[in-house]
């Protein structure tokens, strides 16, 4: 598309600025117009997107329907079906009659669904099945009817951080950004943003029969330099204050300006913070916290329970009945009072073992292995002892032995097949 083209459609449409970005953005409407393409707009809020719908529906085979601009985060959710749809009488309560919704009243024509992000779920796949198949059915009725509506929609948030959160449809959002078009934010426009200022300074001083204002040099440097978060409709209205306000000095000066401008922004990036993401934050951060707090809790528990268990004469079972608490979790087969089968040594330094030890290795085996029957022994007998002495104390009644024993039944049960105490 040439630029007188792109200068054309400008003029006709009240489009103001000279930005790349902002060209681009009109050549992709003027060569997706004569199609019936769906098109998503994007842009900041206040960044002009509705001008661009404008652009679409008048430079197509619809410019001579119906052109309806709805604003979805204006509507109720309880409602916007029945205005998007219509619905039939009685279909709910203060449904006296029968209405046409949108998509009926502007057949053949094009809706422009601003704030598409605020659609609720339920609607959304309603207009998916507008988008495919061009149907719709009235709230309260049954009948299937068609509709030829082509579809215009804008959003100023990011559509597909809410498909990934669940609040917009992922089938929607592809179906709708066919053709995507970008609106760029005032700040990213440059120079736009004086041309801007002097046209709406003209325009508000024929309103107002008042001369118009100007900047100073250091003035526009200002101005130019500003985010102006609220885009067009900020500098629109910041100059309709000016004129109105500056009614003996109609040169605006750096001070002048800075007077008028909002004193808590700043011409530095904002820091944006999202108070449910804080929160977030905050909470996996106390249960980290309460994780570490346990974990340090069980080590401390543990070094008792190891300490007591090495200070007992080889008694598992008193360490058992002592800290039964630490074994509730645990599988019966996880709890063995028996010994391992090899012997663990702890600490064995070379300093600490004698040098005639190390002459003979027959010998060291033999020594190893009279001392792991010997403690074998004194634990099979010291816990057989204490079984019978709890099933004594109890009257045999294995259920209270094992919560004495800090045992199962289970494991009180295996224990005295393997002691032969079935007779006791």
């Amino acid at each position: 598309m040439q630029e007188s083209e792109i200068q054309s459609i400008k003029q006709r449409f009240g489009i103001i600025g000279n930005s790349p970005l902002l060209g681009h953005a009109i050549q992709v409407a003027a060569q997706v117009a004569p199609t019936d393409m769906s098109v998503l707009i994007t842009g900041e809020s206040g960044s002009g997107k509705e001008s661009f719908s404008k652009i679409i529906h008048h430079l197509s085979p619809r410019k001579h329907n119906q052109f309806i601009a709805i604003n979805c985060g204006s509507i109720p959710e309880g409602t916007i079906d029945s205005e998007l749809f219509g619905h039939e009488k009685g279909s709910f309560t203060g449904a006296h009659e029968a209405r046409k919704g949108y998509f009926e009243v502007s057949n053949g024509g094009t809706i422009f669904l601003d704030e598409i992000g605020e659609m609720p779920l339920g609607t959304q796949a309603r207009l998916l099945r507008v988008l495919e198949n061009g149907e719709f059915i009235k709230v309260g009725s049954s009948k299937v009817q068609k509709t030829d509506v082509r579809v215009v929609a804008a959003t100023n948030v990011n559509l597909m951080k809410n498909v990934q959160e669940g609040k917009f449809r992922e089938d929607l959002y592809y179906r709708l950004s066919t053709v995507p078009i970008y609106v760029p934010p005032l700040r990213e426009r440059g120079a736009d943003i004086e041309l801007l200022f002097r046209k709406f300074a003209t325009d508000f001083a024929e309103k107002y029969r008042v001369k118009p204002i100007t900047l100073t040099d250091e003035a526009k440097e200002i101005l130019v330099k500003y985010r102006f978060p609220g885009n067009i409709r900020q500098l629109k209205n910041l100059t309709e204050q000016m004129s109105v306000l500056s009614t003996e000095n109609k040169v605006i000066d750096a001070e002048m300006l800075l007077h008028y401008l909002p004193k808590d922004q700043s011409q530095l990036p904002a820091i944006y913070h999202d108070p449910e993401k804080e929160r977030q934050s905050l909470s996996e951060r106390d249960l980290l916290y309460k994780v570490l707090f346990d974990m340090k809790k069980d080590m401390n528990d543990l070094k008792k329970f190891v300490l007591e268990a090495l200070q007992t004469e080889g008694s598992t079972s008193k360490v058992i009945e002592n800290h039964s608490e630490l074994f509730e979790d645990l599988d019966d087969n996880s709890i063995n009072t028996t010994p391992p089968e090899k012997p663990v040594l702890l600490n064995l330094h070379p300093s600490n073992v004698p040098a005639q030890a190390y002459e003979d290795d027959a010998d060291i085996e033999d020594i190893v292995h009279e001392t792991e029957e010997e403690e074998s022994l004194s634990l099979e007998r010291k816990e057989k002892e204490l079984i019978i002495r709890a099933l004594q104390k109890n009257n045999n009644k294995r259920k209270h032995a094992a919560r004495d024993l800090g045992i199962s039944e289970r494991t009180l049960y295996r224990k005295i097949k393997q002691y032969e105490l079935e007779d006791l």
